[in-house]
């Protein structure tokens, strides 16, 4: 074995690096990190060539005082911790004392600095195979500038991985984006090869913060977000930000932003949260878009857990998983279509006067939602009994039904639909010609009122706005699920006991997390018994999955509690039946309607949560305002 050696300071810096600066984009993000953390309000870059011929920052931050200078590119100095206590309560985005060093020693760096009320600046170099630093004055105005130049210059086989100059300049103008969001106090300002990719102001107020949202998402996001701001003061966590509505999804999750006071992190808890929010409204394979800040003592987060910072651990991450998904998830099921009219449509004082809004007699007669609201279903909305009872009996006449459904359902498929399950919310013919008085059109309500039937699929309804289509199969079968998962959720869940006990092979970790959550699992209709250090035995199970995979459900439900401390997936398994079974009991298509039926379902989806989606994720209406309709017919031009 050959002799220990010590390593040289560049060689170890350059070791370093390989974690640290992967591309000029892992310099951009270093180097603004420590811009902002120096108090700076306004930061300028400057980029040649995709960032491998030039990177040049300066911002008007504090400084760095002319005896800090030579520190300041050596490894493991920092001004932002000093003992273990401070480590564990971070709250600068930097902390490591890593980045400089090993910046300047894959490039040719210089930093230039100038405090406030110093009559001078001072720069300083590294040289050599020691990296001796070198000082010398030089004139630049208060703050900090750091220019690095030939990235990777000494280490040609990182410089071959390097892509094409268009995808690394793609890769550091993210990096940007994230920290301009991240910090809305902080302006900035992005040149490549001389032309200006960004000029961001300061955003203190609502308005120019959703400017800069904008600027950075798109005006498409902001145009389909649903604002969010929740605090919790038990547990100290606060959420705010944006999340897009359900019909603004994506086909890949290219438009998610999560910051951990004020830090950008990729989080599975945080992600699994989100998507448990998103799941009942969100279509097949598509991912939400949401800018969210989540902001809690740095105490209860660690963010010393990789190189590049990213990557967080929660120290109670069952509550902050808890947190994320209730608050997300009720800011979707308080959306109603009244809001997403005002998202969906132009400006109020662009469209045309919405006269003769009130029809004449002979028309299409509106609900007084003052004396009451006409109801869709002439038969008692389902009881929790019921529901169990439905649940079982279909269940067992279809027990693959939960993996048969996982798709959407066509149009084509309602007729053959099962006849069993078709009277939840049957449609009352006989009130079509009750007495319902007119109201003003300034008191029109968000879907507007009834005025036909499409090919027996559509309702065409005319609101302040202009027009509304709504699908009317899926608009019903939303309805029809909500009322029957809360009729769910009233009654405990009825349990089946096993004929022969079902014995299950587990690890002792698993073992062990079943005793801790066995109030959980009997909550959820099961009964597990421990039976060994690595068995357990279902002995009960709910009656709506006896013919289902149990050992399966409760092995996922296992591994989800192991990694995330809370799972979903029998909630989720008797969702999806509830789904089927309101998918076959809703008003199938080429159903005639009576403008009274029509005007009544429309009153049930303003009142109905999540009713901008129907079960499968597929949109229930849309809007038509005067504008578009007058862009069609090219009317003004």
């Amino acid at each position: 074995m050959k002799r220990i050696n010590l390593l040289s300071p560049r060689l170890a810096n350059q070791i370093a690096a390989g974690e640290v600066v992967e591309r000029p984009a892992s310099v951009v993000k270093e180097l603004l990190e420590n811009s902002i953390d120096s108090g700076a309000n306004k930061v300028d870059l400057e980029i040649d060539q995709g960032g491998v011929k030039l990177i040049r920052i300066r911002d008007n931050g504090g400084g760095i005082t002319k005896e800090d200078l030579p520190l300041a590119l050596s490894r493991h100095a920092t001004s932002k911790i000093i003992e273990l206590e401070d480590l564990e309560a971070v709250a600068t985005l930097g902390f490591r004392g890593e980045a400089l060093a090993s910046i300047s020693s894959v490039s040719r760096l210089t930093l230039t600095s100038r405090q406030p009320g110093n009559e001078s600046a001072w720069q300083v170099q590294t040289e050599g195979r020691e990296m001796d630093a070198v000082i010398a004055p030089a004139a630049h105005p208060e703050g900090t500038s750091v220019e690095v130049r030939d990235l990777f210059f000494n280490t040609p086989a990182r410089r071959k991985f390097l892509k094409t100059e268009k995808t690394e300049f793609k890769h550091l103008d993210e990096v940007v984006k994230r920290q301009a969001l991240g910090r809305f106090d902080v302006a900035f300002q992005l040149r490549h090869n001389g032309k200006v990719i960004h000029q961001l102001r300061q955003a203190d107020s609502e308005i120019e913060r959703e400017r800069r949202i904008a600027s950075v998402c798109g005006s498409a996001f902001v145009d389909n977000a649903m604002k969010v701001d929740m605090e919790a003061s038990a547990s100290g966590l606060r959420l705010w930000g944006w999340i897009g509505m359900p019909t603004f999804s994506r086909s890949q999750a290219d438009l998610q932003y999560f910051f951990v006071n004020g830090r950008i992190i990729r989080d599975k808890v945080v992600s699994h949260a989100v998507r448990q929010a998103y799941q009942d409204v969100l279509y097949h394979g598509r991912h939400p878009a949401y800018v969210l800040y989540l902001e809690l003592d740095p105490a209860l987060v660690d963010v010393n857990v990789h190189p590049t910072k990213h990557e967080v651990r929660f120290r109670e991450s069952r509550l902050v998983h808890d947190f994320l998904f209730r608050t997300i998830h009720r800011v979707i099921a308080d959306a109603r279509p009244d809001e997403q009219v005002v998202a969906q449509s132009t400006p109020a004082g662009a469209l045309n006067s919405p006269a003769g809004l009130v029809p004449e007699q002979g028309g299409v007669a509106p609900i007084n939602f003052e004396q009451g609201r006409m109801s869709l279903s002439s038969a008692p909305r389902p009881s929790a009994r019921g529901v169990n009872e439905q649940i079982g009996q279909y269940a067992a006449l279809h027990p693959d039904v939960a993996a048969a459904e996982q798709g959407p359902t066509g149009m084509s498929g309602f007729a053959g639909a099962h006849e069993s399950v078709n009277d939840f919310a049957p449609l009352n013919t006989s009130i079509a010609s009750a007495e319902m008085p007119a109201e003003n059109a300034e008191h029109c309500p968000p879907l507007g009122y009834a005025v036909a039937q499409l090919h027996g699929v559509y309702i065409l309804a005319q609101n302040a706005q202009g027009m509304v289509v709504v699908d009317m199969h899926a608009a019903h079968e939303r309805i029809v699920y909500e009322r029957m998962k809360k009729a769910y959720e009233t009654e405990v869940v009825r349990s089946q006991p096993l004929l022969v006990p079902l014995s299950m092979a587990v690890s002792e970790r698993e073992a062990d997390c079943a005793d801790e959550q066995q109030e959980t699992f009997r909550r959820l209709g099961f009964e597990l018994a421990r039976m060994g250090q690595e068995t357990l035995v279902i002995r009960q199970v709910p009656v709506a999955l006896a013919k289902g995979n149990v050992e399966q459900l409760v092995r996922d439900v296992l591994s989800d509690m192991l990694v995330h401390g809370i799972s979903q997936r029998i909630e989720n398994h008797i969702n999806e039946l509830l789904a089927t079974m309101a998918c076959h009991g809703a008003v199938r298509a080429n159903r005639q309607l009576t403008v009274t039926e029509m005007n009544a379902l429309l009153r049930d989806m303003e009142m109905t949560e999540r009713s901008g989606q129907c079960n499968h994720g597929r949109p229930t209406w849309t809007q038509l305002s005067m504008a578009d309709l007058d862009k069609l017919f090219m009317r003004g031009q």
